[in-house]
């Protein structure tokens, strides 16, 4: 990821993160992720592994 995207990322997460404990703010329920994207993020982590087991010395 980006420096700069992920920067901004960090700092949106965390105001939406302080935000919401602020006395008399609205109540967000936790949303499930789609499924499309839990299998996707699970792809890419099992890509990623095999890649490191690959490059990593024996």
């Amino acid at each position: 990821m980006n420096f700069p995207v992920a920067l901004v990322t960090a700092v949106a997460a965390t105001r939406e993160n302080v935000g919401s404990a602020r006395p008399g703010a609205p109540v967000v329920p936790y949303t499930e992720r789609p499924r499309r994207a839990r299998t996707i993020r699970t792809g890419v982590a099992r890509g990623l592994i095999r890649v490191a087991h690959v490059i990593a010395p024996a």
